[in-house]
């Protein structure tokens, strides 16, 4: 297994109110990534993504897409030490 790798993300367009949160959350548990994700009070969705480094790049794309109703406009991310998330959670 490769090392582990930390991406954190931050997603502009219409992603909140279209359940990109619970789908995030979802398609994480299925690549086994561990992390959260939120949702900011300027509109954007923020996500942490820890795990094998094709796992977590694999979670990066996902978030150009998203939930079947999101309008994703662009995806920032930064690529961080990882801290030993466990689990993955939305946050409020």
């Amino acid at each position: 297994m490769s090392d582990l790798t930390r991406a954190h993300v931050f997603v502009t367009g219409r992603v909140q109110g279209v359940y990109y949160r619970a789908n995030t959350r979802e398609q994480a548990r299925q690549r086994g990534v561990d992390g959260w994700v939120r949702n900011l009070a300027d509109g954007r969705v923020e996500a942490v993504f820890e795990g094998d480094e094709a796992s977590v790049e694999a979670m990066v794309e996902w978030c150009h897409t998203g939930s079947p109703r999101a309008e994703v406009e662009g995806v920032e991310v930064e690529y961080e030490p990882p801290e030993g998330e466990s689990g993955f959670e939305v946050r409020y």
